[in-house]
C-alpha cells in the first residue's frame, strides 16, 4: 500500500468529512442494495454537490474505491468475522466496507477511520453493533497489511461471470492483466475538435497515438479546465476514439452514427467534416447529444429513433454501429458493472446486436463501409456477432484494420483484421478501455 499524504480524506481532513462519509454510505446502498447504476446515483444525490470540493472527492474515491476492491474487502471482513453478517444488518456491512477501504486501500489513518465508522453506526438499530464494528475494524488497523499481501486480488475482485469467459477467450494471464487494469483509476482521455498539439501545454496533457489526449485521473471538475467553455475537446477515451477513424477520410461524406448518445463519436464524425445524422432512441440522451454539440459549435441532423426499425431517407457512404452491450470494457470507469450484473442480460442484447446489424448494412449503399462496435469483452458481443452476419450472407465483406491505422496499438489488431483493445493495453500509460471493432465493406 503506498502512503499518501495529499489524499483526500486523510490527515487533519478525517473527522471532518464525515459529511462525505455519510454520503459515500447512501450512495453504496443504493448501488449494491437497490442496483442503481453508479453514475446515476451519482448524478441524481442532492447531498454530493454540496459537499466541498475536497470532501466530495472524498466520497467519490471512497465510493469507487470500494466497488474496485468488494471482493477482497469483503474477504478480509469475513476474516474477522465468526460467523457472516445476517441479510437484515446489510448497513453494518456497509459501514465495515466503508472503514475497511480506508484502512486496507487509502491508508486513512486508523483512529479517523474507526471513530467515524462508529459515528455512522449511531442510533438505535446499530447501537448493539458498535462493539463488534470497533473490534474488527481494530483488528484490520494492526493486520490489513498482511491480509492484503496474501490475497489474490484479480481474482477476488472479478466475479465468475466475468473471469470464466474471459480466462476463455484471453487465457488466464490475459485475464490477470485485465482484472489488474480494473483495480486503479484511469486517466483522463480528450478528443480535440481540431489540432490537439496545441491543447498538450495548455492541459498539461501527453499525446497519444492517433491524437487523444490523456491527462492524469484526479481532474475534478472537468468544465473548468481549459478548453472546455469555447467547445475545444470532448471527454472521450482513447480506446472509444478508434472505432471512428476506422472510416478513413470522411469529409463531405453522409455517415450515419446509429445509437449515437452522448455524442463523442457524432463530435467525431462531424469535425472530420462528414455530413453526419444521429440516430438515437433515448430522448434524454439525444437531448444530452445534442447539447454536447452546442457546446461544441459542431453540427450533426439528430433523429429521434430506434436504429433496428428506422431507414434513413437514402443509402449512406458509411455507418457506425456503437451497438448496446454490457459494457464489460468500461469496468476502470464503472466498477459496479461486476456486482450489479451477471451476464444473463448478454442473451437479449445478442438479439439487440443482430437486429441491429442487419438494419445498418441495409442503410450502406454499395461500396460503403460498415463499422460495427460494442464496448464489452465479452466475445459473444464482439467476434460472435459478426461470425453470425457473414453466416447468414449478408452482402458484405470484412475490411482488415492495419497497423498503420493504429500505431502503437498494433496488438489490439485481431488475426482475423479486427480492432480488440484491452484494459491492460497500454498499460504503462494507464490503460484503456475495451472496445471491439469490425470493419465491413457493403457488396
Amino acid at each position: 500500500m503506498t502512503q499518501n499524504p495529499k489524499r483526500p480524506g486523510s490527515g487533519n481532513l478525517d473527522v471532518r468529512g464525515l459529511n462525505a462519509r455519510k454520503t459515500a454510505l447512501a450512495l453504496l446502498r443504493e448501488v449494491l442494495d437497490q442496483g442503481r447504476p453508479l453514475d446515476e446515483a451519482l448524478a441524481a444525490n442532492p447531498y454530493i454537490a454540496k459537499l466541498e470540493a475536497r470532501d466530495r472527492a472524498f466520497a467519490r474515491l471512497l465510493l469507487a474505491t470500494v466497488l474496485r476492491r468488494l471482493g477482497q474487502i469483503d474477504a478480509a471482513l469475513a476474516g474477522c468475522l465468526d460467523r457472516p453478517i445476517k441479510a437484515k444488518d446489510v448497513m453494518l456491512q456497509h459501514i465495515l466496507r466503508l472503514g475497511a477501504v480506508q484502512l486496507l486501500f487509502l491508508e486513512t489513518p486508523p483512529h479517523a477511520a474507526v471513530s467515524t465508522a462508529l459515528d455512522l453506526a449511531k442510533g438505535p438499530r446499530l447501537a448493539g453493533q458498535r462493539g463488534l464494528l470497533n473490534a474488527v475494524l481494530r483488528r484490520l488497523s494492526r493486520e490489513g497489511k498482511e491480509i492484503v499481501a496474501a490475497q489474490d486480488a484479480e481474482r477476488l475482485n472479478t466475479p465468475d461471470w466475468l473471469w470464466q469467459p474471459w480466462a476463455a477467450a484471453y487465457g488466464e494471464a490475459t485475464a490477470r492483466a485485465i482484472a489488474e487494469a480494473h483495480l486503479g483509476e484511469p486517466p483522463l482521455d480528450l478528443t480535440c475538435k481540431n489540432n490537439p498539439e496545441t491543447w498538450v501545454e495548455k492541459l498539461n496533457a501527453e499525446l497519444l497515438p492517433g491524437g487523444s489526449l490523456r491527462l492524469t485521473a484526479g481532474q475534478g471538475d472537468v468544465a473548468r479546465l481549459p478548453g472546455y467553455a469555447e467547445g475545444a475537446w470532448w471527454v472521450q477515451d482513447a480506446a472509444a476514439a478508434l472505432p471512428a477513424r476506422l472510416l478513413g477520410e470522411i469529409s463531405g461524406k453522409t455517415v450515419i452514427d446509429l445509437c449515437a448518445a452522448p455524442g463523442g463519436k457524432t463530435a467525431q464524425l462531424a469535425a472530420a467534416g462528414a455530413e453526419v445524422i444521429a440516430v438515437e432512441r433515448a430522448e434524454g440522451r439525444l437531448k444530452r447529444l445534442q447539447e454536447n454539440l452546442q457546446r461544441l459549435k459542431l453540427g450533426a441532423a439528430t433523429v429521434a429513433a430506434d436504429a433496428a426499425a428506422w431507414q434513413p431517407p437514402a443509402p449512406a457512404d458509411a455507418v457506425l454501429l456503437d451497438a448496446p452491450c454490457s459494457a464489460t470494457g468500461t469496468l476502470r470507469r464503472h466498477p459496479d458493472i461486476a456486482w450489479l450484473k451477471d451476464g444473463r442480460d448478454v442473451a437479449g442484447l445478442i438479439r439487440a446486436q443482430d437486429r441491429l446489424l442487419a438494419q445498418a448494412v441495409e442503410m450502406v449503399k454499395p461500396g460503403g463501409l460498415l463499422v460495427y462496435a460494442v464496448c464489452s469483452l465479452q466475445p459473444e458481443e464482439g467476434p460472435e456477432r459478426i461470425a453470425a452476419l457473414l453466416a447468414s450472407d449478408a452482402p458484405v465483406e470484412r475490411v482488415a484494420v492495419t497497423p498503420a491505422e493504429l500505431p502503437g496499438l498494433e496488438a489490439a489488431i485481431t488475426p482475423e483484421g479486427d480492432l480488440r483493445t484491452l484494459p491492460c493495453h497500454w498499460a504503462e500509460r494507464g490503460g484503456l478501455d475495451g472496445f471491439y471493432a469490425c470493419r465491413l465493406r457493403r457488396l
